[in-house]
């Protein structure tokens, strides 16, 4: 069976020639020796094996006459092999998928007779076929049919409603259509490819037949139109020229057909359509099938550069399961809990190290640069028809890149479709066929387009990872039917609401009109809808749970139960821009020379009642979001930002944990408890830093913010000294005990204070005074995490960090001692000490620091909040990074809501607060939603970043920058653009002022050597040769889509690299 990759590299030449004229046949056991030589396609040679066999049975006077019918397999298998000479099936013609092999390429092979005949069967039509052809096409126009699963060039599934509307322009369509499938056929390949393994599926033929079939309309000779009968099966007059036998042949699979079709309720008569998906297995089977380890189940990640491309997670740790199109993926959206089945072994996908596409062909590569080719000339347009390149990259895109930089250790295969011998392995493919969670929000922003004559718009999501979905014209403006023009550039908020199994398309309903593309506040609505975050405004019922006098003071009672520590030094450091202050620390030097440290902790759960309506609106947010220009709270403002934030100057209730440590960063005691304090001074890190750097200047009260008279700024000053030594002494240790941190460079705006447009970006610097907070809400996290889990072993919400995944470790590995780099990946901790003890120390020696850090970033796993009464394996509870057996979250409990969880069991524990009202499966329940709320802020932080910068590099641009190569494919590479922190993919075949350019290894790594056209033209011409760490000059320029931009490679100033 061919692989995925086959059927794709064979896709360039898939029209066969239609003027050649068949001639007398030789024996065809030698032709199809020579065919099947050169041809490796299961179907093909399926087909001329059954066509030798049936014709030698004819030349020996065996025909499927009166006592020579043929057994049970022939009759099935007759409906698509069995075709006797100038004769064709008049119904099915699989053995025509182009995806198999090149018609095109037969000619060298020598069976020019064989050929003929093969052409012969392609070109010529038969009466049946072309009253078939007639009646259906009418059909066709009549009601609008959808078409197969195709695509368009902004990679989302065509419309065949589009076609059914515009009949005149039908012949212009289907050349669009040809070219368009040409570099991407996702769905309908495997579709066929799905025909091929099981010849009683409903996806017998797919748009890519339906495509070789219209094409031959012009060479069709023209026969009567006959009827249908109730299967759809066309009943055609008798051919006075066909032959008793002949005939004998045709009624054998005409009936044979229609046993078949009587099984396929999915091709019924006039009007019915054609299941596109597999329909979905029962819960039961399901469930014996998990427990049988016949199915996985696992999270569905979508490649949002390659939408056709989608995986989840091997149970095993090896390479990630591939599933391939959205026939595959059955109609589940990208973050979906689904369960899959593994597909036989000779459909899974070859993988070939040094890929740009993994396992794709060389055409979709040359598709995909001529995509940003096009995209650069253009001006934008949200038309669907025109491209628009997702810029980003997230986890899925990095990890296929890391996977295709390197060798696989798997079992070696050959890819008989590359054009030069290459290795690779295999990977596993799999189908859906059960959704178990529909994790995506099913919301999208997107355009409408008019369909003229039809009941509905075609939405087309900006999202090419979500199908087209159809509209009710009635959810449209009033005015879109006749000004459909007005509303080419307006973003919509789309809800699908439903997908049905024989349709291309998703059904939706329009929930909102967003607002101009390209605008920030427009787009950033739609992220937040896409992305499921709650940015409404709080109900009354949420606010009744709210102090109702106000100010509010806190009750004498209340006073009375917590320890009082209004009078000591305590202050928050805090981002300058900060509202939410829910940490403040304290250092007080004690006379036998040790110090009291202190971490205080808003104490949200006291306003937070378990069980009210805030607590349950705060546990579906579950955290705050952070945008570039503002913040989407968890928690009422009044909460937020005066009720618990720390405030200064302002009597505030808190949890605390007060420590007794040495100078040298050991603990001696500790103490939990609910307090009361009284911030000094609200402190940004820059204020920190400067008293860290300056610790023998005397600060001015003009240099900081309004300080508490009873505690003067020396005090503070001195306060903040031994805060930084004591954090010191810990941050040392810790990494000398094995922790691991990956610092990667993250990029902040200066925005204008009225427009909230962006005025500059830099890059946000990670200092000592950042090091002072870090090191000690780790240490009162570490601290509450040992605490509840000693006190409820059962119920204690704690946090998880996996180790690296095994396989994408040991390729690093291999990767580095093929760079030669000493990167030892045993710990944590020994990574940690690689990565800061190589790379030189020249100038560059940080960039390739952050290459480094990027690339050991790949194989990390996420931390995951969890129950430890749910998780038996203690050895499971460990944080990786951190390396500590126990961790959880404590210090944030106004942003977030695992921390209000964590602060309900430590009152619990300290007979200051009830039980908590949850079981151990309620709290892993919420465990969960946490952790995929979590994963959503951070996708929506990096768009909101994505999105600002996009209108920075518009507003300002083109930005020039220095760039370190981070990876190296075959036909394009990757750069860290060192000015801004961000990672761009550049292709060799869109770089201006490249002659060629050529892939090659040295020993086991790649490097691309880049071939300039000289700017005196007399002159030699200029190499460059680019491998990772190669430093290169590019130049960010916006691009014609809104918030798009591309990283331009510069022609070397020295004549190489």
């Amino acid at each position: 069976m061919d692989s995925p990759h086959q059927s794709k590299k064979t896709n360039l030449n898939r029209e066969p020639k239609r003027t050649q004229n068949p001639i007398s046949a030789p024996p065809q056991k030698d032709a199809y020796a020579r065919l099947l030589s050169q041809h490796r396609s299961s179907k093909f040679s399926l087909y001329l094996e059954q066509y030798t066999k049936d014709s030698s049975f004819k030349r020996e006077g065996n025909g499927p006459g009166p006592g020579n019918c043929p057994g049970p397999t022939l009759g099935v298998q007759s409906d698509r092999l069995n075709i006797p000479q100038r004769k064709k099936d008049p119904v099915l013609q699989d053995f025509s998928d182009s995806s198999d092999f090149s018609p095109s390429s037969l000619k060298n092979v020598g069976g020019e007779s064989s050929l003929s005949l093969y052409m012969e069967k392609l070109s010529s039509r038969s009466a049946q076929q072309e009253c078939e052809r007639k009646q259906g096409a009418s059909d066709f126009q009549r009601r609008g049919q959808r078409r197969d699963t195709t695509t368009s060039q902004d990679g989302d599934i065509e419309s065949g409603e589009e076609v059914g509307s515009l009949p005149n322009n039908a012949k212009k369509h289907q050349k669009q259509q040809k070219k368009n499938k040409e570099p991407n056929r996702d769905a309908a390949s495997r579709e066929a490819e799905l025909s091929v393994e099981h010849p009683q599926s409903p996806k017998k033929m797919t748009g890519e037949q339906d495509k070789v079939k219209k094409s031959k309309k012009k060479t069709s000779p023209k026969q009567p139109v006959e009827e249908k009968n109730a299967e759809g099966i066309l009943k055609c007059g008798t051919n006075p020229q066909m032959s008793s036998q002949d005939k004998r042949l045709q009624q054998t699979r005409t009936s044979s057909i229609n046993s078949l079709a009587d099984k396929n309720k999915n091709k019924g008569g006039r009007g019915s359509k054609k299941q596109v998906f597999e329909n979905y297995m029962t819960f039961e089977e399901v469930s014996h099938g998990l427990k049988g380890r016949q199915l996985i189940q696992g999270q569905l990640r979508i490649n949002p550069k390659k939408y056709h491309e989608a995986f989840i997670p091997s149970p095993d740790d090896t390479l990630d399961i591939f599933l391939d199109g959205i026939v595959a993926r059955n109609r589940a959206l990208n973050g979906d809990v689904v369960v899959v089945q593994i597909l036989p072994r000779e459909q899974w996908k070859v993988v070939r190290p040094d890929s740009d596409c993994g396992a794709t062909s060389e055409s979709e590569t040359q598709a995909e640069n001529a995509t940003q080719k096009t995209q650069k000339k253009t001006p934008y347009s949200p038309n669907p028809d025109v491209i628009v390149e997702d810029h980003y990259s997230d986890q899925d895109e990095l990890a296929s890149k890391f996977r295709n930089t390197l060798s696989d250790t798997g079992e070696p295969v050959e890819d008989p479709s590359a054009t030069r011998p290459n290795a690779g392995i295999l990977q596993k493919t799999a189908k859906v066929v059960y959704i178990v969670e529909k994790k995506h929000s099913r919301a999208v922003t997107g355009f409408l387009k008019f369909l003229p004559d039809k009941p509905f718009a075609m939405f087309s999501p900006v999202d090419h990872r979500v199908p087209r979905i159809n509209i009710p014209l009635s959810d449209c403006p009033h005015d879109f039917s006749s000004r459909a023009g007005d509303y080419t550039n307006t973003l919509f908020i789309c809800r699908i609401t439903d997908w049905a199994i024989d349709s291309n398309f998703a059904e939706g309903r329009l929930a909102k009109t967003l607002g101009q593309a390209g605008e920030i506040e427009p787009e950033t609505e739609g992220i937040l809808t896409e992305y499921d975050v709650d940015f409404s405004d709080f109900s009354d019922e949420v606010l009744d749970c709210l102090p109702k006098k106000l100010p509010w003071t806190i009750p004498p009672e209340e006073m009375k139960k917590r320890r009082d520590l209004r009078n000591e030094c305590i202050f928050t450091i805090d981002p300058a821009t900060a509202r939410d202050l829910d940490d403040a620390l304290s250092c007080k030097q004690l006379p036998d020379g040790n110090f009291e440290v202190g971490v205080h902790i808003a104490d949200v759960s006291y306003f937070v009642e378990e069980g009210n309506a805030l607590d349950a609106n705060a546990s579906q947010r579950a955290t705050s979001v952070y945008l570039v220009q503002k913040v989407i709270p968890m928690l009422p403002r009044l909460l937020c930002e005066e009720l618990c934030s720390l405030n200064p100057l302002t009597d505030r209730l808190t949890f605390s944990v007060i420590w007794k440590i040495t100078p040298e960063g050991k603990i001696l005691n500790e103490w939990f408890g609910r307090s009361v304090i009284r911030s000094c001074v609200k402190l940004s890190y820059d204020h920190a830093q400067s008293m860290i750097e300056a610790p023998e200047k005397l600060f001015s009260p003009e240099e900081l913010p309004p300080v508490d008279p009873q505690h003067p700024i020396d005090e503070i000053h001195q306060a903040v000294l031994n805060l930084h030594s004591i954090a010191k002494h810990l941050r040392a240790q810790r990494f000398q005990e094995g922790a691991l941190r990956l610092d990667q460079l993250k990029l902040s705006f200066t925005l204008d204070k009225e427009s909230m447009m962006p005025q500059g970006c830099y890059i946000y610097q990670y200092r000592d005074s950042n090091k002072l907070v870090e090191e000690f809400m780790l240490l009162a996290n570490i601290a509450t995490a040992h605490h509840i889990y000693r006190k409820f072993p059962e119920l204690a919400l704690l946090r998880r960090h996996p180790p690296p995944k095994a396989k994408m470790a040991d390729e690093l590995q291999e990767l580095c001692n093929q760079l030669g780099i000493d990167v030892d990946l045993s710990s944590s901790g020994a990574l940690h000490k690689s990565l800061n003890t190589l790379l030189g120390d020249d100038e560059y020696a940080s960039a390739r620091k952050e290459v480094l850090t990027h690339m050991c970033s790949r194989p990390m796993q996420m931390a995951m909040y969890f129950c430890s009464g749910v998780v038996r394996e203690k050895e499971h509870f460990k944080h990786y990074a951190l390396n500590v057996p126990l961790y959880t979250h404590f210090t944030s409990p106004i942003r977030r809501y695992a921390d209000i969880i964590v602060h309900r069991l430590l009152a619990s524990s300290l007979k200051c607060g009830p039980r908590l009202g949850l079981s151990a499966d309620e709290v892993e329940k919420q465990a969960a939603r946490c952790n995929d709320k979590k994963t959503l802020s951070k996708r929506v932080h990096e768009l909101s970043t994505e999105l600002f910068f996009g209108v920075f590099v518009k507003e300002c641009g083109p930005l020039d920058s220095q760039a370190m190569v981070m990876g190296v494919l075959d036909q394009s590479f990757d750069v860290l653009v060192l000015r801004y922190g961000v990672q761009k993919r550049i292709y060799c075949k869109t770089v201006a002022g490249l002659s060629s350019f050529h892939h090659h290894k040295v020993g086991k790594t790649s490097e691309l050597t880049l071939v300039w056209i000289p700017e005196d033209l007399e002159g030699p011409p200029i190499e460059q040769v680019i491998s990772i760490f190669s430093l290169v000059e590019v130049q960010l320029k916006a691009d014609g889509a809104p918030m798009k931009y591309s990283a331009v490679l510069k022609r070397p100033e020295d004549g190489g690299s």
